[in-house]
């Protein structure tokens, strides 16, 4: 008996070329590569938080700072707050903008600050919460944000190059005064210093580019107007500093309580000369200490005490200023 089979399994083959697609098939099956991170998509919850650090980061002293011999992209400085926002506009820091909450609640503080910023020339912008909130990053403003701009520091070599060749030109009557820094992090240290350097004529004060304080708004209310009369300059590396301030003919005496002379016996003070004063806890650090000609100690009462940087150099700068008087 004959079987057959079922119609559906055969398979029919044809004859002849069959057309195909021409690759497009291929094509469409190859992907487009590996998916980004998280914090590489912008519309993900991780890139903005990435964001928001970086910026923070940047708003903390991450960016580099001008004046130092090297290109960097300066970061703006914000103070928020009514009281805060008003102290500084009174003790006159540089401000680039005062940003005023829309339909903010006037009180004295707000008014009195339109008011200084108006007489100043400060622009005010009308700035909605949000924004407010945003540029401040969260921080408690109370309707009101001052943006200050970036300081402008100056080359330290330039300056110190200026100075000498304006005091053998006589255009200066002193020998040239500088305050270096080693390890200063406190800016009301900074802000005291930079007003004992105005007070008694020195020239300018400088700075390392890392682990030290920098002219925030706080030096400036500290400095009290000061910072405006007095550069401030910036250098990458201290000690390097230090040795070509020798090779110019600056004495480098550095400031520490175990020091190899008492300043009233200093005999260096009509000289040009650059203190150098460390941090109240550490003092100066080794490499520093090595490259001062001379170590000068304050003499004090009791040994349980000690003095705090911007008192230390502000008594060494009178008995400087007392002898070139003299």
């Amino acid at each position: 008996m004959a079987s057959h089979g079922r119609p559906g399994a055969v398979r029919k083959l044809k004859k002849g070329p069959t057309i195909g697609t021409g690759g497009h098939g291929r094509k469409a099956l190859e992907g487009k590569g590996p998916t980004p991170k998280a914090e590489d998509r912008p519309y993900h919850k991780a890139y903005k938080t990435k964001e928001l650090a970086e910026r923070s980061a940047a708003k903390r002293g991450g960016g580099k700072n001008p004046g130092s011999g090297r290109k960097g992209k300066a970061t703006e400085e914000i103070v928020t707050g009514r009281n805060s926002v008003v102290e500084a506009l009174r003790a006159g820091i540089p401000a680039k903008a005062l940003h005023v909450a829309i339909r903010v609640e006037m009180d004295d503080r707000v008014r009195e600050a339109l008011k200084l910023a108006t007489e100043r020339g400060v622009p005010v912008m009308e700035t909605g919460k949000p924004e407010l909130d945003r540029m401040t990053e969260g921080a408690v403003h109370q309707g009101l944000m001052l943006q200050i701009p970036p300081y402008d520091y100056a080359d330290a070599l330039d300056l110190v190059d200026e100075t000498v060749d304006k005091f053998k030109r006589g255009h200066i009557a002193n020998a040239p005064l500088f305050i270096a820094l080693d390890g200063i992090t406190d800016p009301r240290n900074l802000g005291a210093i930079i007003r004992s350097a105005s007070a008694f004529s020195a020239h300018g004060v400088i700075v390392p580019e890392r682990r030290s304080v920098g002219v925030t708004a706080s030096a400036w209310k500290t400095s009290a107007g000061a910072a405006v009369r007095v550069p401030v300059a910036r250098v990458g590396n201290l000690n390097s500093a230090l040795k070509s301030f020798k090779d110019k003919g600056i004495f480098v005496l550095g400031l520490d309580g175990d020091g190899d002379i008492s300043l009233p016996e200093l005999t260096l003070g009509k000289d040009p000369v650059c203190l150098v004063v460390g941090s109240e806890g550490k003092g100066l650090s080794r490499l520093v200490r090595e490259n001062c000609d001379q170590i000068v100690s304050i003499p004090i009462d009791s040994a349980m005490e000690s003095l705090n940087a911007s008192m230390a150099v502000g008594i060494s700068l009178y008995e400087i200023s007392r002898q070139r008087s003299a």
